[in-house]
């Protein structure tokens, strides 16, 4: 298969290694990306792959999948750079937050074969989790965008392209919720009179095991907690203080601000 991404950064980066990790042939790679920087980053990293400094019918000629991986508020301009040059082309896949297909259709010229997933950022390991929506005409397309982000991990189907806004602001930004509680839980450790590197050695390794743990087990995320959890012991002391301000409430709170700020990044654009 053949694919370009448009934009070379982050993610794009991720799921070029992961398909070149699982056997795919470099040559069969393109990135379009203006900055010089990450086009010698690729370059040199995957030295067969070709990288333009913008989209022409050159870079885009002969491809089976077009991958936006740019901002959303690049994506109208990135989209209407490639219009001209897009109908032959089997699928486009779109990875950029709240940007809906029927306005990619549009600023592509009524393109309508489309997929839209929301990765995240483990996908950098191999280990991300991305959830994908397929427009109505797209079936084919879906075939061919699924395995790009199965190369960098998990991935699941949706019906309803509206909860790619709630998947993202459960696992698109969640990547950056678990890092708070590491921050968090590294700073205690070190307050507590740990060296910083005992400190953060033990924040990680405990998530780490805690994670394997609750995939090894059948019981739901609340059993486990209240395994570990003894009347009046010190792990209910700490759940005690965490209760009482009413942290579990908030993070579901922060959850819901970050979907709602997909909806509206995507009222937003959909105006251009």
């Amino acid at each position: 298969m053949k694919v370009v991404f448009i934009g070379g950064g982050n993610m794009a980066s991720a799921i070029v290694g992961g398909l070149v990790a699982r056997g795919a042939d470099p040559r069969g790679i393109r990135v379009v990306d203006p900055q010089d920087g990450q086009r010698k980053r690729l370059v040199e990293r995957f030295s067969a792959l070709r990288a333009y400094s913008e989209a022409t019918a050159e870079s885009i000629a002969g491809v089976d999948l077009v991958v936006f991986a740019v901002k959303p508020q690049q994506m109208r301009e990135a989209a209407r750079a490639i219009a001209p040059h897009v109908a032959p082309v089997p699928a486009v896949l779109t990875i950029a937050a709240g940007v809906r297909c029927a306005d990619l259709s549009r600023w592509l010229g009524g393109y309508p074969r489309i997929v839209r997933a929301m990765p995240n950022t483990p996908a950098l390991v191999g280990a991300g989790i991305s959830v994908l929506y397929a427009m109505p005409d797209a079936t084919d397309a879906a075939k061919l965008a699924a395995p790009l982000l199965q190369a960098c991990g998990e991935i699941l189907w949706c019906e309803r392209e509206q909860d790619l806004d709630a998947v993202t602001g459960v696992s698109g930004s969640g990547p950056a919720y678990v890092f708070f509680f590491l921050e968090a839980l590294e700073q205690a450790a070190i307050e507590l009179g740990l060296p910083m590197a005992e400190a953060r050695r033990l924040a990680y390794a405990t998530f780490d095991g805690s994670m394997r743990l609750a995939r090894a087990s059948s019981e739901a995320p609340a059993t486990l907690r209240a395994n570990v959890t003894s009347k009046g012991g010190t792990t209910a002391a700490a759940l005690d203080v965490l209760d009482a301000a009413g942290v579990r409430a908030r993070f579901i709170d922060a959850v819901k601000a970050a979907a709602a700020r997909a909806t509206a990044l995507g009222d937003e654009l959909a105006k251009d």
